[in-house]
């Protein structure tokens, strides 16, 4: 959509980098993991014990899961990047914002 919008085609061989520089807009994967690095700060800054804190808190039922590969959960990313007290990690907003940077920059954590 960017390549039209500019009038670029295929074979004048100009990066999607260059591109997005041009248009300056926002990657969705990144916009998206901004979002959600936010939220996850505010979740655990709350003061009392709403449902959504109590929601991200919850493990699920006990037992095993099925076979395969396991469906990734919401709080999954976060965990890899603040590791698994990133509850109170999330407290101190200045870490949690330098942390939130790496988080958008590298894009999607594998897990």
């Amino acid at each position: 959509m960017e390549r039209n919008c500019l009038g670029i085609k295929l074979k004048d061989k100009i990066k999607n980098v260059d591109i997005r520089k041009k248009t300056k807009v926002c990657d969705a994967l990144s916009f998206s993991l901004k979002g959600k690095w936010k939220w996850a700060g505010h979740l655990a800054r709350y003061k009392d014990d709403r449902w959504t804190l109590r929601s991200v808190k919850w493990s699920g039922p006990r037992g095993t899961r099925s076979r395969g590969r396991p469906r990734a959960r919401w709080t999954d990313e976060i965990i890899a990047m603040a590791g698994g007290s990133w509850l109170d990690t999330a407290k101190d907003k200045k870490l949690w914002h330098s942390l939130g940077e790496a988080f958008t920059r590298t894009g999607s954590i594998q897990t």
